[in-house]
């Protein structure tokens, strides 16, 4: 199970497959779940999302660099490796990313986990209020967030 906590009645629910965070969030915060709701149901694709923040189906890095791009908090794409680097260490008190060494990357904004898969599933981007495992996982989060 993930290790994150988050406030009570602070914590995003699912409607129709599209997150709804609670009011009072920070501005960049709402941003992240708006851009996860605009790419959440698109196809799964290999390398999707790497040369532009714009494409027609992610991966698991280029969804992640899609809704931190959106947050204000990364310029470019980057990749599940490469994001093991992005922001400060720890997970951070609304956005939270996991990575794990050349393998994947989630987030978890305001509670909710924005994934490509789990269990070996190659599944497009998606929101769930469900945990997963995060043993060899590092967290990192945007600063201030």
């Amino acid at each position: 199970m993930w290790h994150y906590q988050y406030e009570k009645g602070r914590t995003a629910i699912l409607v129709n497959g599209q997150a709804v965070p609670p009011a009072g969030l920070p501005k960049k915060v709402m941003q992240a779940v708006s851009a996860g709701n605009r790419i959440a149901g698109l196809p799964y694709k290999f390398g999707g999302g790497h040369r532009s923040f714009e494409d027609n189906g992610y991966d698991c890095s280029g969804a992640v660099s899609y809704v931190l791009h959106a947050a204000g908090a990364l310029k470019s794409p980057g990749t599940s490796e490469s994001l093991r680097s992005f922001g400060k260490k720890g997970e951070g008190k609304h956005i939270t990313l996991y990575t794990k060494p050349g393998h994947h990357c989630f987030l978890v904004v305001a509670g909710a986990r924005f994934d490509t898969g789990y269990n070996g599933q190659r599944k497009g981007p998606e929101w769930s209020t469900k945990s997963r495992p995060v043993k060899g996982y590092t967290a990192r989060h945007p600063p201030g967030l």
